[in-house]
């Protein structure tokens, strides 16, 4: 495939950053911070009921959230250099838009987003404004538009004022190669077994530390998840500072 080792030594150069930024991101992170932003009705609804368990499904929901973002800012790097390869595309400095190239004389500007669902109404509606403002600006009315999923499948690609392309056709588009969509697994997976090895023992040692810390300040004597003392942790009102009175003026 034509610019394959060129794709190869781009993820081979950038991948270790995704990684870099998955393991600062864990090290950096408190339990507080996670407490604060998870549902504790929902935990209580799945029965779960061990200090160990309660804290791996706050940190593993934490970090997939954390994981999606970081690695799909890699996938919209990794997307600009592919395009950039086959048809001179690069990075647009158009509000919201992502990327511009030319193909086959036709102009495209895309909006890059990880998988199919992504957004809800208020966010697509913004994209559709950011793409009519880029044909504003650039006098153009006939750019054609397209929000490119890395991943997934939709059914209808004509969204009426742009195109939705995912997964094999978003790669496609903007290669030209109806393979190259597969062509990315394999330097993906170069090293990752080493690294992820390194992120799991680091991982462990988040997790003993937080379960201890959690036992510590949300259990009872007798070893069970003191639910009401959690509640007021995340979900109470917090009670207003009281500030010391001015000592009076001395004369």
């Amino acid at each position: 495939m034509k610019h394959e080792q060129a794709i190869a030594d781009f993820i081979e150069k950038n991948i270790p950053e995704f990684h870099r930024r998955r393991l600062s991101s864990l090290e950096a992170l408190k339990l507080d911070k996670i407490l604060a932003r998870k549902n504790p009705y929902l935990f209580k609804a799945k029965h779960v009921e061990t200090a160990a368990e309660l804290v791996r499904q706050l940190l593993e929901a934490h970090l997939s959230s954390q994981e999606e973002t970081l690695f799909g800012e890699f996938l919209e790097a990794l997307a600009i250099h592919v395009c950039g390869l086959f048809f001179g595309g690069q990075k647009s400095a158009a509000e919201g838009i992502d990327l511009e190239f030319t193909r086959a004389g036709k102009r495209y500007i895309v909006a890059i987003k990880s998988g199919p669902h992504w957004g809800n109404s208020q966010q697509i509606k913004r994209m559709r404004e950011n793409f009519r403002q880029a044909r504003r600006i650039a006098r153009d009315p006939t750019l054609i538009a397209v929000n490119g999923c890395c991943y997934g499948r939709n059914a209808r690609q004509d969204q009426g004022d742009y195109l939705k392309l995912c997964g094999q056709a978003f790669w496609s588009l903007i290669s030209g190669e109806d393979e190259m969509y597969r062509a990315l697994i394999a330097p993906l997976g170069a090293r990752a077994k080493e690294r992820n090895e390194h992120f799991a023992r680091e991982y462990a040692k988040t997790l003993n530390r937080f379960t201890a810390d959690f036992i510590a300040r949300f259990c009872h004597a007798d070893g069970a998840i003191d639910w009401d003392k959690l509640l007021a942790f995340n979900s109470a009102i917090a009670k207003p500072s009281v500030r010391a009175p001015c000592p009076p003026n001395s004369r």
